[in-house]
């Protein structure tokens, strides 16, 4: 009964990268990402064998309530004067494509004006049953963890093959922190990759002491200012004179959790009487095996 949720930019920025760039549609269009994309699915769904399944990307990478609390939200991905994520140019026109792809495999697919895929995921995460494994290459993601309702992080920072599935156990032993707390670990710490710098001065082992004895960004405030025994005197100092960020960091590194979701089925996809809308497509850009492998693991 598990619901698999896949961070499909996460996924498909892997699977360009991961993938040599030599591979090309017969009109000479790069389709690594794609081709990436379509077997890290397959080898997934094979692996987990959900029951349920959603493809959640972006209905805004920059969204609009983030920005206007810290302007500089992953400001640093921008190109420059513009307001456009800084892509690959080989990698733009491969996404349309495998959007398409995704659409006739009838994967359900989901994404909400200015919000973020982690959102989308966090408010699938709340509001379905377990177990669910979310999948992304993300740390962010990390905060989602929840071993009663049994959420784990399919974490692919080492490739499928040799991937982490994340618990709360394993957030303790890599962090050294209360495995349910992550969020606020990364509310010091910051995170560079999303452009947020966190408390200045404190890096993680000020962060983890803080997560150790603390369980909210407000409780660790007061307790700096009421000089409390666990924070020496100089951490005391960075988190009082952090104030102004920490009113907003956990609006910016907690997902959103109640994002008005579509009513629609995640059910997995049955197979369709008609397979050539896939077929059409495999052969246009040369997908071969790849489009395959995926109609192989959907049982088809």
């Amino acid at each position: 009964m598990t619901l698999m949720l896949l961070d499909s930019a996460s996924l498909w920025y892997r699977a360009y990268y991961g993938m040599p760039d030599t591979l090309l549609s017969p009109s000479g269009m790069p389709v690594n990402a794609i081709r990436g994309y379509l077997d890290m699915t397959a080898r997934l769904v094979s692996m987990y064998s959900p029951n349920r399944l959603v493809a959640c990307i972006e209905g805004d990478w920059r969204p609009s309530w983030r920005v206007e609390l810290f302007p500089d939200y992953k400001a640093n991905r921008l190109e420059a004067d513009s307001e456009e994520e800084e892509e690959p140019e080989t990698l733009t026109p491969q996404i349309p494509v495998l959007l398409d792809l995704i659409d006739a495999f009838g994967i359900p697919m989901v994404g909400v004006d200015d919000y973020e895929a982690d959102d989308v995921m966090a408010t699938f995460a709340t509001r379905e049953k377990g177990p669910i494994r979310v999948v992304t290459g993300d740390r962010d993601l990390f905060q989602l963890v929840d071993d009663k309702k049994d959420v784990k992080v399919v974490y692919l920072a080492k490739g499928i093959s040799a991937h982490d599935l994340v618990d709360t156990k394993w957030v303790a032993n890599k962090y050294s922190i209360p495995g349910d707390r992550y969020a606020l670990f990364a509310m010091f710490r910051g995170d560079p990759s999303d452009g947020l710098p966190g408390v200045r001065g404190i890096g993680e082992k000020g962060a983890a002491l803080i997560a150790n004895h603390f369980a909210t960004a407000e409780d660790a405030f007061t307790a700096a200012v009421q000089g409390h025994e666990a924070l020496p005197p100089a951490l005391a100092k960075k988190i009082i004179a952090g104030e102004e960020y920490l009113k907003i960091a956990p609006t910016l590194v907690h997902c959103a959790r109640d994002v008005a979701l579509p009513q629609m089925s995640i059910e997995m996809p049955g197979k369709p009487d008609d397979l050539s809308e896939i077929y059409r497509i495999k052969d246009e850009y040369g997908l071969g095996a790849s489009v395959d492998r995926l109609i192989a693991a959907l049982g088809w």
